[in-house]
Order: structure tokens, then C-alpha cells, then sequence
């Protein structure tokens, strides 16, 4: 095994029914640029009525037919807000637990420590995070909160932190693939290429999510010498 393969985030995803959630964080080929991307699957119709809304730097999911909300707490919240030289992305409201810790003083770590997995017996999804640092070199950490059994008797919590390099990124999502229940995700963060070219990246992993699954995709690439950004969206539902 070559502990150091990178992979094709379309190849990583193509042909599976459902990953889920997802994060990809690292830097473009050229090494110019931050990137970042998340998506969201759902299966059931209230996980598929939502749209991804831009509201300056953060991102909001909001319901597409309000009229047809059965349970609001685990689909709505904010997964992209930025703080001082911090850019954070999450798969539910931890992203303001991390937000609000930052805040004061706090790292990531202790943020999470408050948090757990969902309690959507018998799946216990997993929290997935991560949170950019931009100082002199680019940082980032990732984290994956799950259940330590199938009972969700405990929470385990991993963190992974990384210096960026160039043309490389890592993949955190909630599912291995369908089921019943979901298999959660496993193992380290996979290790996937990036390209200097936004909309390559959006359209890679976009068009080999599955279709019936899919609902939105956010991407976002800033420059790290200007702090220009430059942003690609897709929803399913328009």
C-alpha cells in the first residue's frame, strides 16, 4: 500500500449511492490558492428540501419548500463561517460551537469535545469539521465525531492536522456508502489531488455524486497572498 497515493475525487466518488456529507480542504496544484468544498446528499424528503444560501462569507442552509419541514434540527445551520484568519466548515451547528470557542480564545479541539455525534438512532452520523488557519503557511485540522458502538453508547472523537501542500487536499465524509444502517466513515482522511481550476474541482465531484442523492455543493477557493476569493454553488433544488 502507498501511503502517500493521491486520489481523483470524482474517481473516490463515482459509482457510490451515498457518501453523505462531505469536506475537502487543501491547496491548489500551484500552490497559490486555499480550497475548500462541501457537499450534502440526503435520501429522505425533508434531507432533500435544501438549498445552499451565500450570505457574505458565511453559508446558510435553508429549507427549499418550508411548507414541507418535518424536522429542522439536524438539516438547517450554518456549514461555512469565518472568523479572524479562520475559515470554518462543518457538517451541522457545531460550526458554531467552533466559531463561538474561537471567539474566546479557544482552539478547535475544545470545541469539540462539547459535541457528539447526531442522535439519529440507529445511523449516529457522524460530525465531520474542519477549520483553516491562514498565517504565514497554511494549516488546517479535521475531526470526525462517531459513535464507539452500534448502541451510541460513547462518542469517539479523532483530529487530524495537516500543513498544506501543494496540490493536495483530504476527504472527510460521514458514510462509507448506502445502508441499513449508513456505515459510517472509517479510517484517516483520504488524500485527494487539487486543481488550480475552480470550476474543475466543483464540476468533478458535482457530476460523480449520484443523482438521485445529490442536493447541493459549495466550493471555495481564496488566494493566499490577497485573500481574494472566489466561490462556485450548485443546488439541486433552484
Amino acid at each position: 500500500m502507498n501511503v502517500y497515493q493521491t486520489y481523483d475525487m470524482g474517481e473516490l466518488i463515482k459509482g457510490n449511492p451515498y457518501v453523505g456529507r462531505g469536506i475537502v480542504i487543501g491547496k491548489t496544484q500551484d500552490g497559490t490558492k486555499a480550497a475548500v468544498a462541501y457537499f450534502i446528499m440526503g435520501r429522505s424528503e425533508n434531507s432533500r428540501n435544501r438549498v445552499f444560501v451565500e450570505n457574505g462569507d458565511e453559508v446558510i442552509i435553508h429549507p427549499f419548500d418550508a411548507s414541507k419541514v418535518e424536522d429542522p434540527s439536524l438539516i438547517i445551520y450554518s456549514p461555512i463561517r469565518k472568523i479572524d484568519n479562520k475559515l470554518i466548515v462543518t457538517n451541522g451547528d457545531q460550526t458554531d460551537t467552533v466559531y463561538d470557542f474561537v471567539a474566546d480564545g479557544k482552539s478547535f479541539e475544545e470545541a469539540l469535545e462539547t459535541r457528539c455525534f447526531e442522535p439519529d438512532a440507529p445511523n449516529f452520523t457522524p460530525r465531520i469539521s474542519g477549520m483553516l488557519t491562514f498565517s504565514d503557511k497554511l494549516t488546517y485540522k479535521m475531526s470526525i465525531l462517531k459513535s464507539a458502538d452500534e448502541n451510541g453508547s460513547e462518542c469517539n472523537r479523532y483530529t487530524f492536522s495537516y500543513n498544506a501542500l501543494d496540490g493536495i487536499g483530504h476527504f472527510i465524509h460521514t458514510y462509507v456508502t448506502d445502508g441499513n444502517p449508513i456505515p459510517t466513515f472509517m479510517g484517516e482522511p483520504e488524500r485527494v489531488s487539487i486543481p488550480n481550476d475552480i470550476d474543475e474541482f466543483k464540476n468533478n465531484i458535482w457530476n460523480n455524486l449520484n443523482e438521485q442523492n445529490k442536493i447541493s455543493i459549495y466550493v471555495r477557493y481564496i488566494d493566499l497572498k490577497t485573500g481574494e476569493v472566489e466561490n462556485r454553488m450548485i443546488n439541486k433544488n433552484s
